[in-house]
């Protein structure tokens, strides 16, 4: 059982997500996201906590950045994207409960002041930044780490925000390499 509250886009996502994992969910109807649901969210945060796990898409991404904005203190759960596709659709919806557990126990808390531990050069030296393989690094670390997929600069932001620490990001590497 999960004793955070866990904040979705949809009602197909809030089934995934109660089928792989006991646990109260907000639905906040993607952008639909009304004053009430906002206060149910706060309410929750306040009470037991909320994670948010959105989709890994822009939208999902929008999302999560007006909740985190306005309501200080949520962790965050990232799903890979090739777990959330399915027939060209992208959705916490399409994931196994499996994927689902996964994400859900690599939750990061952000950060209200973040810890500016990585750099440009650290994306640029370990080729996260600025090479053809860039992309595919960042999304292979993503998924270690469970900050999911981001562009270089939603990549740092996250490094910084969900209180990656140097050892984490090395160990990452390593795997990556093997």
């Amino acid at each position: 059982m999960i004793k955070e509250v866990i904040v979705v886009e949809g009602r197909d996502d809030a089934v995934a997500v109660r089928r792989a994992v006991q646990a109260e969910v907000i639905i906040t109807h993607g952008f639909g996201i009304t004053d009430e649901i906002k206060k149910r969210i706060q309410t929750a945060q306040q009470r037991k906590g909320v994670i948010i796990f959105t989709d890994p898409d822009y939208a999902g991404e929008k999302i999560r950045k007006m909740i985190s904005s306005e309501i200080k203190g949520c962790k965050h759960a990232f799903l890979p994207r090739q777990q959330a596709a399915k027939n060209g659709d992208i959705g916490i919806e399409n994931a196994s409960p499996e994927d689902i557990r996964a994400a859900l126990a690599k939750v990061r808390t952000e950060s209200p002041s973040p810890h500016l531990e990585f750099k440009k050069e650290d994306l640029l030296k370990n080729d996260l930044l600025g090479s053809e393989q860039a992309s595919r690094r960042r999304d292979e670390l993503g998924k270690y780490l469970g900050i999911g997929y981001g562009n270089a600069k939603q990549f740092l932001n996250r490094l910084n925000h969900y209180g990656i620490t140097r050892e984490e990001f090395e160990e990452g590497l390593k795997v990556l390499q093997s």
